[in-house]
């Protein structure tokens, strides 16, 4: 086979299905057949604008970057017992030599190249190349869809993790989206015994409940300065400044904010309570480190992300997979398959 169909995003809301040549694994690099791809928010942003803050879709790019698959090559300096592994692709591939990336920050490094970031091509292809240390094996115990969103669940591992979640925290997660909803998972598997989750959708707070929330608010029935909380912990995983700002408020003493949601550079932020209370506020960009823990917990059966996916779609029908959650009140993840 030498030719591939590719998702190619040509301008604003102008998606179009294209021929091009199968990649060539590099040295160091693998040759994955590409099976399954979820579909992030990002995807959709670029779709209807074209760009994400600084990063602008300037020439035609293939979006997706949540991906699993098959090895089907190798290229110098890879052992060829890697063709056939089931694997899960990590899609961001730092330059490894950097200040960053020496500090073992590889997510900060700034030549990462990462996949549908412009003007990096990305998976929703029936093929991709990618470094073999980020093309990472999975089970027999993990299914194509699971292997894809890996992805996703690195997100939900890297907030925990920056939040320090632990035995006996209470967490509060605003935004019952996929990322609210792999991050409920993961903060039960570190040890959280309260995880309420807060958001608009009904639909998606019971998801919530069903995946470990031990309660959940409906903001729009009950603000969240009136639902009695005080968590140790903030997983923002809605990118609204009103949520984040609400959400702040009601932090405990010596919390910890984790801003995990994209939002703007508009947040009002309380600072007389942030400072009396000690509260400690993070971003996050990405993740580094966190597959082989996702696979972990994943193999376990301790997050289960097949639960979050609500339709599949052929590679022809990858416009209709980026506006389902539009669509569709109880669509939660959309996942394409390329080689369909």
């Amino acid at each position: 086979m030498t030719t591939m169909r590719a998702a190619v995003l040509r301008g604003i809301q102008q998606l179009a299905i294209e021929e091009r040549p199968v990649p060539e694994p590099g040295p160091g690099e693998v040759l994955v057949r590409v099976d399954a791809v979820g579909v992030c928010g990002s995807d959709v942003h670029y779709y209807q604008h074209g760009r994400i803050g600084d990063f602008v879709v300037e020439r035609p790019m293939v979006l997706g970057h949540e991906s699993g698959g098959l090895v089907t090559a190798v290229g110098p300096g890879v052992d060829t017992s890697r063709i056939g592994q089931r694997v899960s692709v990590e899609p961001g591939v730092p330059d490894l030599t950097c200040r960053e990336c020496l500090a073992g920050r590889y997510n900060l490094c700034p030549g990462m190249r990462f996949f549908a970031t412009p003007p990096i091509d990305g998976s929703l292809a029936g093929f991709v190349t990618v470094h073999a240390a980020f093309a990472h094996p999975v089970p027999d115990s993990i299914s194509d869809d699971a292997a894809a969103l890996l992805e996703p669940l690195s997100v939900g591992v890297w907030a925990c993790r920056k939040g320090r979640v632990g035995a006996g925290s209470r967490v509060l997660i605003t935004g019952a989206g996929p990322i609210g909803l792999v991050a409920t998972q993961c903060a039960r598997a570190f040890g959280a015994t309260e995880i309420v989750v807060a958001d608009l959708n009904p639909h998606r707070l019971g998801l919530a409940q069903n995946l470990g929330a031990t309660a959940t608010v409906n903001v729009e029935d009950t603000p969240l300065g009136e639902a009695g909380l005080e968590p140790t912990v903030l997983l923002e995983c809605s990118g609204h400044p009103g949520a984040t700002t609400d959400a702040l408020r009601i932090l405990g003493r010596a919390g910890r904010a984790v801003l995990v949601g994209m939002g703007d550079d508009g947040l009002p932020l309380p600072l007389t309570f942030v400072q009396s209370r000690e509260i400690e506020i993070t971003g996050t960009f990405r993740y580094a480190n966190t597959w082989p823990a996702a696979i972990a917990l994943a193999a376990s059966g301790r997050v289960d992300v097949d639960s979050l996916v609500t339709g599949h779609f052929p590679l022809a029908e990858s416009e209709a997979a980026l506006l389902a959650a539009e669509r569709d009140p109880l669509a939660v993840k959309s996942v394409i398959n390329p080689q369909r």
